[in-house]
């Protein structure tokens, strides 16, 4: 099992484009902020010894992945 990899906005930000999921700056920073439950949508956490935002890169690219089968199965035919 290979150890979680972190990455910031930026890096996450560029992960998407590589899968061709183009988000400027200010995208990304919005989907990372808390709404008025202090929840985010994709789980971005304050990582305890730099103070900025981090998520799971595997985690990152799961989301996506479940949200595109999800759209997937609900095609009506």
């Amino acid at each position: 099992m290979k150890p979680p990899y972190y990455i910031g906005l930026e890096s996450a930000r560029e992960v998407l484009a590589e899968m061709g999921i183009e988000l400027k700056e200010k995208q990304i920073k919005r989907a990372a902020d808390t709404d008025i439950y202090g929840r985010r949508k994709p789980p971005f956490f304050v990582d305890p010894i730099d103070g900025r935002l981090k998520i799971e890169k595997v985690t990152l690219l799961r989301i996506y992945r479940e949200a595109e089968i999800d759209a997937e199965n609900n095609l009506k035919e």
